[in-house]
């Protein structure tokens, strides 16, 4: 073994591929079973450290994880970190937190106060018992309030998208209760970092002053500033290699300031995305030239570093399960209790606020950003982090699994079909054809296929473009423009194509985890005669009807045709094998 990581590089470059293997492996359970990546990649890095590799093969694991390769790889990962906690700033749009009304202000409060308030609590029985050495009981207190205030943000925002319960009022107050969650998150961790790193009242004071300077200056200053630069940018130079440059070198001195300052060099990192111009393109674009090696590569490297870090083995006794069980039971009781039983006294019902307390209770990526500040800072012991991280996945795995008991998919589908047949004109439809457009390529040989099988009567016959966009991790994905745009956006050929041809043509799009039911339920709603897809070449194999194309030909409620396109620019001659069964004769 010792052959394969000769030197510090190899070392690097084995750990770095150990852990892609594994969190991809991971990852791809995961997603069938409707879990975020950012579980797989905790989990990836727990199966590589002591818990599993460590307990299985020990002199593998010392090898390849030496305390010297620990430091070079947190580092590395605090690196992906801060520019993510960027990515985080830039999807946080400050116009979430206005205009909301009463019922999301107090909704947002509660989520925070009563979250911190029972974490304090439990802190006053975990302190004699899990508090590490040293650490004043204040500082721990705080600490282990806010960690259980914090929500994640983006995997939220996705799980919203995913069911098309953004533009909703459930979708709608959520995500604001979640901005207003992140932002005070990120001001009370300013806080209780400058505490616990500050000697006394004098170092508090300085600090804090300090912290509120800082935030003043990058909202008064900066941000006019990046707004004047973000438009000129976008009028004359574009996003070239100096502009993407320029914008990282301010984005290190932010957080080198919050670093200097004591809150934490993410903090500055935050701040900066959030103080960023919204107007334009500028900063989807920016965020697609920086996420992908940030989700990809750097970012793993700090959960699978978080994972390194968990030991199992540390809970040994009943007593620790028990404690551990306690800490996830507080957690889910005041985010959970504190949402929904907010919400239902502000007039939501209890299905829709019941929503909103396990969309909120979610905690992901930012929990863990929390929690390994803490052990970095000596506030909690390894054995209270493993706790922590537990609870971290447990409320993080939970979400889906209770959303869809609470708010099942089959009831939001059913009321999607009653606002459209609602909002539904009541016309004489001769013939109504849905093109599934998977590819922009291929929507305008659907629309020549569709006009020409609906030519009788233009006036009456209808045509819908359908165009369904997958999940994704993408922070660009949410930012500058909603999935339902950015899906209308990539059906432009067919809708270009419809304009020559002087065709109306009615767009749709949206997130989808669930291709072939939704092409099911959208032909249902439109009372669609025919679904017509596209087909394309698989990567392995040469199936033609598979995959999504074959489970809605299996679910459909209407005909279903498969287009294979090969240069389809008109249709003059038809040849059709007729050989006297059912669907020839159809």
């Amino acid at each position: 073994m010792e052959f394969f990581v000769h030197n510090p590089l190899s070392r690097l470059i084995v750990q770095i591929i150990l852990i892609l293997i594994s969190t991809r492996l991971v990852g791809l359970v995961m997603r069938l079973i409707g879990q975020p990546q950012v579980i797989a990649e905790v989990v990836g890095g727990i199966l590589l450290g002591p818990s599993l590799l460590g307990w299985l093969f020990p002199s593998v694991e010392r090898v390849l994880f030496t305390p010297d390769s620990m430091q070079l790889l947190s580092l590395i990962s605090q690196l992906g970190l801060v520019l993510f906690i960027f990515l985080i700033g830039l999807e946080l749009d400050p116009k979430l937190m206005r205009g909301r009304g009463h019922t999301s202000i107090i909704i947002s409060h509660t989520s925070i106060v009563v979250p911190f308030a029972l974490g304090a609590a439990l802190a006053v029985y975990l302190y004699p018992r899990l508090a590490p050495p040293g650490i004043p009981r204040s500082s721990f207190l705080l600490f282990m309030g806010l960690a259980m205030s914090i929500t994640a943000f983006p995997v939220l925002a996705r799980i919203l998208s995913e069911r098309r319960l953004t533009d909703t009022p459930v979708g709608a107050l959520t995500i604001t209760c979640a901005a207003v969650d992140d932002v005070t998150a990120w001001c009370l961790l300013a806080f209780v970092v400058s505490l616990v790193g500050t000697t006394g009242i004098g170092d508090a004071v300085q600090t804090t002053a300090l912290a509120l300077l800082y935030i003043a200056g990058m909202w008064l200053l900066v941000r006019p500033f990046m707004r004047r630069f973000g438009a000129r940018i976008a009028n004359r130079e574009g996003l070239t290699q100096n502009v993407v440059a320029a914008v990282l070198l301010l984005l290190l001195v932010s957080s080198w300031a919050t670093e200097l300052i004591g809150i934490h060099a993410l903090f500055g990192a935050f701040l900066f995305g959030v103080v960023m111009p919204r107007e334009g393109n500028f900063i989807r674009v920016l965020a697609e030239k920086i996420e992908d090696i940030v989700l990809v590569l750097l970012l793993p490297l700090f959960f699978a570093f978080s994972g390194l870090r968990t030991e199992i083995g540390l809970l040994s006794t009943g007593s620790d399960w028990l404690i551990c069980g306690l800490i996830t039971l507080v957690a889910c009781a005041g985010k959970f209790g504190g949402c929904a039983i907010a919400a239902r006294l502000t007039g939501t019902p209890w299905r829709e606020a019941a929503a909103m307390g396990v969309l909120v209770n979610t905690r992901g990526l930012m929990e863990l950003v929390v929690l390994n500040i803490g052990l970095d800072l000596g506030v909690i012991s390894p054995e209270l982090f493993t706790m922590m991280v537990i609870m971290a996945l447990v409320t993080t795995f939970m979400t889906a699994p209770l959303l869809d008991w609470i708010y099942p998919p089959e009831r939001l589908h059913r009321l999607r079909l009653e606002e459209a047949e609602t909002a539904a004109p009541v016309l004489a439809q001769r013939f109504t054809a849905l093109l599934c457009v998977a590819y922009d390529r291929s929507g305008p040989g659907l629309l020549r296929l569709g006009t020409a099988l609906t030519a009788g009567n233009p006036d009456a016959d209808r045509l819908y473009a359908l165009r369904l966009l997958p999940p994704t991790d993408r922070a660009s994905f949410y930012v500058d423009g909603t999935p339902e745009e950015r899906g209308a956006a990539a059906l432009s050929p067919l809708l270009k194509e419809a304009k020559d041809q002087g065709r109306e043509v009615r767009p749709l799009a949206f997130v989808s985890s669930s291709p072939a039911d939704d092409i099911c339920g959208v032909a249902h709603a439109k009372q669609a005669d025919l679904i017509l897809l596209g087909w394309h070449k698989p990567l392995l194999g040469d199936a033609i009807l598979g995959g999504t194309v074959r489970a809605v030909m299996r679910k459909s409620p209407a005909s279903a045709g498969v287009l294979v396109d090969r240069g389809l620019s008109a249709i003059r001659k038809v040849l059709v094998a007729y050989r006297g069964g059912l669907h020839d004769r159809a």
